[in-house]
């Protein structure tokens, strides 16, 4: 099968969330935070880099290891977790990461002479005086290099519960500060661009007040301030004339569960955390966000969908999919993982707005074997299906007249297939029989044209399905 794009963009073993994309020469480098499979906690492993040619969007190289959190000499044997990073060419052809370590009110730079690093300590952001800069909750940072060289930086954290917790300001929303052209050095006082939730009365961000995430780009002309919002599965944005003010609220880009596009008032997919920025990649433009998997917020993978930017600036809420950066449906041919399902739901749907309650031993959730000891020998299929579990892919497109299955569990009953929605007529079934070990069911589903995959499950007990193959 020729190889293709798809979501997540990065192999299913790979957890980089918070994903910051930029275009360095003919390359798109993605700069993230660094997940665990099955960790207990965001961030625990060090940053990596990933590339792709801008031509060949499917092919991702991994560039290996780009900086460690113990390299930060304010961080001794690596004790905080490196949070979400962003990375600028300077006027000096170097390039430099921007980082923050975990609710530390300080922001580290690291600097490489290549876009993929190695990366090595820099300096810390300091007031003019050489005092650490600290103000407004340093968190998140996005940085833009503007046209005429000024370079602003983008920050802050607005939950005043969270920051409690850790005994740290919170931001009014999202702040800006005017950096020197050393990347060091603050020349401005904080300015507080996005008002946070407490403080949208008026402003037009009402219920869609700043919390973190900040990604700041220029296009035609217009700066684009993408960030995550109180509702924390969604990507909004504000748009302005000026990299410095008057942010007018947008929108929102996207949910991670399709929340309120076309009027959904229940998620198609598990929520969670959002973060991540718009590129631009051969005329066409492209929003990063994050999935997640295990029913928690801490084994997040990184995410990709075409946006459009109409003629006006606005951008149009986006679905999530399976084809991704592939610019079109995927092939039905050929056997496609479970885990790259875009829609994963429970027969209740109101018990996945509590999200944070999620407990992988009672709902559906993408899930990985660990055991092995490489993680690209790991498995990773969609774990727990029980009866009403609804599993679905979109798009595919070809010619196929059964689809098989492999499929595990003390589950019986069977395996509907629907096209196009979850709901209506089903254009076959595989029957489910209990088996442990991983084994292959069929079901005459006549396949033609483009469409989404959608399967739900009807019986008792529960199952894992680990692939789907068009015959």
């Amino acid at each position: 099968m020729k190889k293709t794009a798809q979501n997540p963009y990065l192999p299913l073993w790979e957890y980089v969330p918070d994903g910051e994309p930029r275009v360095f020469g003919d390359r798109l480098y993605v700069y993230g935070s660094h997940d665990r499979s099955g960790g207990d906690f965001f961030c625990l492993e060090d940053y990596v880099v990933w590339s792709a040619s801008v031509d060949d969007l499917s092919d991702w190289r991994r560039e290996g290891i780009s900086y460690r959190r113990d390299q930060d000499p304010h961080n001794p044997g690596g004790k905080w977790e490196l949070f979400a990073p962003d990375v600028v060419r300077g006027s000096d052809g170097r390039y430099y990461l921007f980082y923050c370590l975990r609710m530390r009110e300080e922001f580290g730079v690291a600097v490489s002479d290549t876009p993929a690093g190695p990366f090595t300590f820099y300096g810390h952001i300091r007031r003019p005086d050489g005092s650490i800069f600290d103000a407004c909750m340093p968190y998140d940072p996005s940085v833009l290099v503007d046209d005429d060289g000024q370079v602003y930086l983008y920050y802050g954290f607005g939950s005043q519960q969270i920051t409690s917790w850790y005994g740290v300001a919170f931001s009014e929303g999202c702040m800006m500060v005017r950096l020197s052209g050393d990347f060091l050095t603050v020349l401005s006082e904080p300015k507080c661009l996005i008002p946070r939730q407490e403080c949208t009365a008026g402003t037009g961000y009402e219920g869609h007040g700043y919390v973190e995430a900040p990604s700041m780009r220029k296009i035609g002309g217009r700066y684009y301030l993408v960030y995550s919002s109180e509702v924390s599965h969604e990507l909004c944005y504000g748009v302005s004339d000026r990299p410095d003010g008057d942010f007018v609220y947008g929108g929102v880009i996207l949910s991670n569960g399709d929340m309120g596009l076309g009027g959904r008032t229940y998620p198609v997919y598990p929520l969670g955390n959002n973060h991540g920025g718009l590129v631009e990649v051969r005329g066409q433009y492209y929003l990063f966000y994050q999935r997640h998997t295990r029913c928690n917020q801490f084994s997040r993978q990184g995410c990709a969908e075409k946006v459009t930017i109409l003629p006006d600036g606005s951008i149009p809420q986006v679905e999530v999919t399976t084809c991704g950066l592939n610019g079109g449906p995927l092939p039905a041919a050929g056997t496609w993982s479970a885990a790259l399902c875009c829609h994963l739901t429970a027969e209740d749907p109101s018990a996945m707005l509590r999200y944070r309650e999620l407990d992988p031993a009672l709902h559906p959730c993408v899930w990985e074997d660990i055991q092995a000891p490489e993680p690209e020998q790991r498995t990773q299929y969609v774990h727990n299906i029980r009866s009403g579990t609804t599993v679905g892919f979109k798009y595919f497109s070809g010619e196929a007249e059964k689809l098989a299955f492999s499929l595990r569990g003390e589950g019986s009953g069977a395996l509907e297939v629907r096209l196009d929605a979850p709901e209506g007529e089903p254009v076959g079934q595989a029957e489910v029989t209990p088996g442990r070990t991983w084994h292959t069911v069929m079901a005459d589903a006549a396949f033609s044209g483009t469409h989404g995959v959608y399967l739900t499950f009807r019986g008792t007990g529960s199952i894992d399905l680990r692939d789907m193959t068009f015959c």
